[in-house]
Formats: C-alpha cells, structure tokens, sequence
C-alpha cells in the first residue's frame, strides 16, 4: 500500500507494461433446473489490451457484456476461462494484489448518507489499509481536488447528484491506483456535471492512471477515450479510436442545396451527376436539397459545383457530414443481432465477426 501523501494530479510513476490486458476470457452463467436450464454466455473469448495512461471506453447495448467484464477486471466475479493481468499482475492467481492497485467508481454512489463527505472518503482510505490519520490526510486532498470542502462536514445525504458522483469518484482515486474503472460516471448528470467530472477523470489520466470506461453517453466516449470497444452478445464488434470506429463504418455524406428546386430531365441530371461523383445512390432529402456518400469528403466539393454548373443547376450550397459515433454503435449492434457477421474492418480497426 501507498505511504506517502499524494494529490490526485501528483504524476504517478507510470508502469512499462500495459496497464490492462484480457486475453480469452470467457463467463458462462446458468439458470433453471432441468428442461428448464439455460445457458448464456455473457462474455465469450474476449480479448482486451489497455497501455497506461490511457482511457478505453466499452461501448454496447444492455446485455452485452460490459458489466460482467468490469466486475472481472475488478476481481468481483472470476472468469471461467482465460487471463486477466491488471499491470503486469495476474489478478486471478493474486486477486488481493491486484485490488491494491484497482479503484472502482459504479453508477450509484457507494457512500454512506449518515456520514459526511469527509468521513466517507476516511473510511475508504481505511479499508485500503491506510492508518486513520494518513487517511484522513489523504481524504482532506482529494476533498480539496474535486473542489468539495465546502461540502465536506455536510451529511451526505444533503449532497445533490452531481456531489455525491464526484464522492464516489474521489472513493475510487483516493488510494491512487493505477487503473480506475469507471461504470457509467455520469448518469443521470446534466451536461455541466457531466463536463465537471471528464475534467477531473482528464486531469487524472495526465497524471498516468489508466481508466476503463463503460458509458452510455457515446459523446463521452468520443471525448475521453483513446480507443473504444464495442461488444454485443459478449463478443467484440469493433476496436479503435473513435476516428477509425467512425471511417470504418460508412463514407462521409456531402449535401448539396440548389437556389431552385431541380425538376424533371433537371434532376435527373443532378441525380446521375451525383451519382457519378458518389460511392453510393444519390437521396432527394428536400425538394432542393440532395445528399450522397463520398469518399474524400470535403475534396470532393469542387468537383461537384463544376459539374452541376455544368448540367445548369446552380448550387446555394455544399457541406460535408461526417458519421457519428452514434451511427457506428447503431450500424455494429443492429448488424449483430440475429445475423453471423459483422461489417468488414478497416486497415486500422479490428473487428470480430460472430461466427456460430
């Protein structure tokens, strides 16, 4: 256990290896007795490698396997199968060592109402091991850092929900671990709270902790995250950054609006004109708006108004849209469920089909 005096932001001596790595790891839960026995399989050969300092985001509908991992990680439940090595320690030979370098922060504040912030903090950094008064030392900083002492001898349940978030993530970084794993930080936050606490998780990272992040606000994966996981049925969908995730999935779509609605042997022109220029069927999206799939986005705008000026449609304006992470969690869980493949990976992302 840590023995010195540390502030959330002090940098943290950063391991050579990765912070995280699964490798075939598997759970199986059953149900029933009988005829009536089921099986499911809620994470199925997964395999998973995080560096330090970095924050990876698990992406997925509900029922995909995301909390069943994070409780792995976190040594609450042991898989039936594979390896899980938290910072080069085999968490499932020496779950206790593990745990010592291993903060958890869940979707519900773990705090005790009747005690206020300060109190709570004490306590935790006592359940780490550290002697009361180290502990309380340790819970007055992180107070300080995640700017509660104006709070801190209040009962907590006094707290509003932002507070009592910002508690439970001060619980989970109080011992300092080197791997924070963090489910759904932010439910049930308004936007500013939710901002409030991807500051104080950034501010850690810089400071060399590794963060494993299950959420279910995509844009904060697109923000936080380095690289994402999406997993559905307990099997891995997709990997990358969010970049790679999104150029993966679909072309960026340019949309172009016409200072007159283009009719008859006029849109067809534009339609055909679009369509040579596309990767995709052009789509009449307003009377005088079209839009089509391209693939080089924003280089492909000069020669769409060259030849719609061309055909004698004068163009009002171009854009280009690229996907969003949303699209890519919808296209890869929606193509999961009932079928056997995935989309095809790009160079940059690896992806797994279910194959049965």
């Amino acid at each position: 256990m840590p023995t010195g005096r540390h502030r959330m932001t002090d940098p943290i001596d950063t391991p050579t290896t990765n912070a995280l790595e699964l490798r075939g790891v598997r759970k199986v839960f059953t149900s029933g007795l009988g005829r009536r026995r089921r099986i499911v399989t809620a994470v199925d050969r997964l395999d998973l490698t995080i560096p330090a300092g970095t924050v990876h985001a698990l992406l997925g509908p509900n029922g995909a396997g995301k909390t069943t991992t994070v409780r792995m990680v976190a040594t609450l439940l042991r898989p039936d199968a594979g390896t899980v090595t938290v910072d080069g320690i085999d968490a499932l030979r020496e779950p206790d060592r593990a745990r010592e370098i291993i903060g958890v922060s869940g979707q519900y504040a773990a705090v005790d109402g009747t005690l206020t912030g300060f109190e709570n903090l004490r306590m935790v950094a006592q359940l780490y091991g550290h002697r009361r008064r180290e502990a309380a030392e340790l819970a007055r900083d992180m107070i300080t850092d995640l700017g509660l002492d104006d709070a801190a001898d209040r009962p907590m349940r006094t707290y509003s929900g932002g507070m009592r978030r910002r508690l439970d993530l001060a619980g989970a970084l109080v011992n300092r671990p080197r791997l924070v794993i963090l489910d759904e930080p932010t439910t049930g936050l308004d936007p500013r709270g939710r901002r409030q606490i991807w500051d104080l998780i950034a501010s850690q990272v810089r400071a060399g902790t590794t963060v494993l992040l299950t959420t279910q606000y995509l844009e904060e994966a697109d923000t936080l995250a380095d690289e994402i996981t999406v997993i559905d049925h307990g099997r891995i969908r997709a990997q990358g950054s969010a970049e790679q995730l999104k150029n993966s999935i679909t072309p960026e779509i340019l949309t172009v609006e016409f200072d007159a609605e283009p009719t008859g042997a006029q849109a067809v022109l534009v339609s055909r004109t679009l369509a040579a220029i596309g990767v995709g069927s052009p789509n009449r999206s307003a009377p005088d708006q079209w839009s089509v799939p391209v693939a080089e986005g924003a280089h492909d705008i000069p020669d769409v108004v060259r030849a719609l000026d061309a055909v004698g449609t004068p163009v009002r304006s171009v854009s280009v849209a690229g996907p969003t992470l949303d699209d890519v969690f919808l296209q890869l869980t929606d193509h999961a469920v009932g079928t056997d493949s995935v989309a095809r990976p790009t160079d940059d992302v690896r992806e797994t089909a279910d194959v049965h």
